[in-house]
């Protein structure tokens, strides 16, 4: 029963002859008969519907076989933005999985939201998380690498953006592709700041090529220099001496500035920059800077272009007369401080030196900087115009009255004064009367009797002293001085005292090749030549004396007119005994020590300043005593009434 029923729905209701159980035929025989009623049975569209479903399974299985061939790995896809991550973004690429890629790879990732579409590099099927791995950079890489391989080939122009700073360089977008820019390829000279370069759009060349490193090198600097040649040629065609043209500063040292004339760079010399003083370029212009420069030469073969730019302003030492007068009182701000005076600028251009000495007329200044200083504005009176060599003298002492001018009847001489010893030399002390005001004591004029050989066995440096002004000279700004004029003249009691003949002692204060100096009393001296020191045969006075010995004397001349003073020992023993004359001999023995101070005899007396004896002449013919000469004056005062170098 079961059977019929799964037959009955096998073929359907009942049909005649269908049945071979009933009729007694063969079963297998009906069955046959049975698919073959079936075919016959089957419409015209039954057969349609069936071809109609067999086309439709093979589109389905087409479809699939173009999916997975598209969907291979190492091939290029599109995909759909799922979702974006602070890490990465999700993509659909029609996979069963999604596909991953880093965050990093997409240039603008604000700009990137769901259902975005890119083309994407099927880099893996699927990775250990089962998600499809994506690049990208891969993508957009192979993309544009046809048109870079050609303009790599072709040597031609590629437009590029900056797009980040990296060591070495920077990382521009060509095609959409990173390219490097090495620091040396980005410009002709080194550029100070390269984060202001980001995000410019660039011309360049591609330099260098590797498709399996994706490694693209290129440079803006061959674009640049090749611009530059073909302006070079077009500018050096035209260049005219004399002429103006428009530039832009490049670079900057310590000598001048460089400027781009448009293909070729020209000197902007330091002292072509201004008519005034400048001391570095930097003061005048900067790197960028566009300028208005003058041609001032032109060396075609060695390509060198000398600038000017205060060439283009008028000159402003033109009618420098007529503006600045002789006597005329101006101000100026202080540029410059040498040792020997301060520049003051009147103008732009036009400068003003004011010595040393014209700075004060009795201020002792040892440098300008004690005066003035750098920026100070000052007043000054135009003493002298040079336009031939750009030079203006000013003083600073002219605005004041001239207080030497004054002194000659201030201080007629004879005039006694105190002042303070401000600096010793070797010819005498300058004394200062009154601030700023020196005058000068010459060693003759220290002592009436004393023979100074340095003013220092006077005085010393900050003693105050008593002083009788002997004569001023106001155009020589000279003021002579006198000690010994404070006191009376001795000599003429000098004379009574120490008359020809007159027995006394003296201590030896010096010793000659000539024979010995002695003092006799405070302030005065007389003179013992060699032959009258009482020995015979003596050669030099230190073969038996030394200083400090005390010898006895007999006046043979006194010159009170030239305050001299001649002894001898010889003539005080004239008639005295042998003994006497014995005792002297026993005390001044031959000195083991003369050899060696033979070589020194003109020992040194006061602070160790020696004496050769050239102000003493040789001993006095037939008992006439030897002059003793007064030194004149032969140092000068120093013309401005300044004080020579310390002697101490």
């Amino acid at each position: 029963m079961q059977e019929e029923q799964f037959e009955a729905k096998q073929h359907g209701p009942g049909i005649p002859g269908n049945n071979p159980t009933k009729e007694g035929g063969d079963p297998k025989r009906g069955t046959d008969l049975s698919y073959l009623n079936m075919f016959e049975k089957l419409t015209e569209e039954d057969l349609e519907n069936e071809s109609a479903g067999m086309e439709d399974w093979t589109s389905v299985t087409e479809g699939i076989a173009q999916e997975a061939e598209s969907l291979q790995e190492g091939k290029i896809v599109r995909g759909t933005v799922y979702s974006v991550s602070d890490k990465e973004v999700i993509l659909d690429v029609g996979f069963k999985s999604e596909g991953t890629i880093p965050i990093a790879e997409f240039a603008n990732v604000p700009e990137v939201k769901s259902g975005d579409t890119f083309d994407v590099f099927l880099e893996k099927m699927e990775n250990q998380d089962g998600m499809i791995v994506l690049s990208k950079t891969k993508a957009d890489f192979l993309k544009a690498w046809d048109e870079i391989k050609d303009s790599y080939d072709n040597g031609s122009v590629a437009k590029a953006t900056i797009d980040r700073r990296i060591k070495g360089g920077l990382v521009v977008k060509l095609l959409g592709v990173d390219a490097f820019l090495p620091g040396s390829q980005i410009a002709l000279r080194q550029v100070p700041n390269l984060d202001d370069m980001i995000g410019k759009e660039i011309e360049c060349k591609i330099i260098k090529l590797n498709k399996r490193r994706r490694n693209i090198v290129v440079s803006r600097r061959v674009v640049l220099e090749q611009e530059r040649e073909e302006k070079k040629k077009a500018l050096l065609a035209n260049l005219q001496v004399g002429e103006e043209r428009e530039g832009i500063v490049k670079n900057i040292t310590d000598f001048g500035a460089f400027v781009d004339l448009g293909g070729i760079d020209g000197l902007l010399h330091l002292t072509d920059l201004t008519w005034g003083r400048v001391s570095h370029p930097s003061e005048v212009v900067a790197i960028g800077d566009k300028l208005r420069i003058k041609i001032l030469d032109f060396d075609r073969e060695r390509e060198r272009i000398s600038l000017g730019l205060k060439q283009l302003t008028p000159y402003p030492w033109e009618g420098v007369d007529d503006r600045y007068p002789i006597g005329k009182k101006m101000r100026g701000k202080v540029v410059s401080i040498t040792d020997y005076g301060a520049f003051v600028e009147l103008e732009k251009g036009i400068e003003g030196l004011i010595h040393i000495s014209e700075m004060s007329w009795t201020r002792h200044v040892k440098h300008p900087s004690k005066v003035v200083a750098i920026g100070d504005t000052v007043e000054a009176v135009v003493l002298n115009v040079d336009k031939e060599h750009e030079k203006i003298s000013l003083g600073l002492k002219q605005l004041e009255p001239d207080p030497w001018k004054a002194l000659e009847s201030k201080y007629p001489p004879g005039t006694r004064l105190k002042g303070k010893v401000r600096n010793l030399t070797n010819f005498g002390a300058f004394v200062e009367i009154e601030d700023g005001i020196d005058g000068l004591v010459h060693i003759s004029d220290m002592s009436w009797a004393k023979r100074i050989r340095h003013p220092s066995e006077m005085v010393k440096k900050g003693d105050e002293v008593e002083v009788v002004v002997l004569e001023i000279d106001s155009d020589k700004r000279r003021i002579s001085l006198g000690m010994k004029q404070t006191r009376e003249n001795p000599w003429t009691d000098l004379a009574t005292e120490f008359n020809v003949g007159t027995e006394t002692k003296g201590v030896i204060s010096r010793l000659l090749d000539r024979g010995a100096v002695v003092e006799l009393r405070e302030d005065v001296e007389g003179f013992v030549p060699l032959s009258h020191l009482g020995i015979d045969s003596m050669k030099k006075p230190t073969e038996y004396f030394e200083i400090g010995s005390e010898l006895p004397l007999r006046v043979i001349k006194i010159d009170p007119q030239n305050k001299r003073i001649v002894l001898s020992v010889n003539a005080y023993f004239e008639g005295k005994s042998a003994e006497e004359v014995a005792a002297f001999h026993e005390a001044h023995p031959r000195r083991e020590t003369a050899d060696s101070e033979s070589s020194d005899s003109s020992s040194a007396g006061a602070d160790g300043i020696a004496d050769d004896g050239a102000d003493y002449d040789d001993e006095p013919d037939a008992g006439e005593p030897a002059p003793i000469d007064t030194p004149e004056q032969t140092e000068p005062v120093d013309e401005a009434g300044e004080e020579p170098k310390d002697a101490e």
